[in-house]
């Protein structure tokens, strides 16, 4: 099966468990692969038959932006049920992360895998 890889989307948005981040947007990074098969999409050259992913990262924005969540966790889950299930993915894996979320590290994060089944 094929995969669809996104990198370092970069969104920002209300999340964490202290009060100050509750009260700041912070910037988060999605990494995002997605199993699907490109052949019909290979074969006519459409977009019809391709997986949008350009309509899956508005919506990850979208959802992202327009909630609030204490935990990276709980994102991450949430998006992974979303994708799996409005865009018809059989299988994926995502990653979330803030960057300086922790005093003298660059990034912490989790990466989860998902599927449909």
């Amino acid at each position: 099966m094929d995969k669809i890889v996104l990198t370092e989307l970069k969104i920002e948005t209300v999340i964490g468990i202290w009060e100050w981040e509750k009260r700041n947007p912070q910037t988060i990074l999605i990494d995002l692969e997605m199993q699907t098969d490109i052949k019909k999409a290979s074969e006519t050259d459409s977009i019809e038959d391709a997986l949008d992913y350009k309509a899956i990262t508005q919506r990850i924005k979208n959802f992202t932006q327009n909630n609030q969540f204490e935990l990276i966790e709980t994102l991450a889950e949430k998006l992974a049920q979303l994708i799996l299930q409005e865009f018809n993915v059989p299988w994926l894996r995502l990653s979330v992360s803030k960057p300086f979320a922790i005093r003298d590290s660059k990034n912490v994060g989790l990466t989860i895998e998902r599927s449909s089944q």
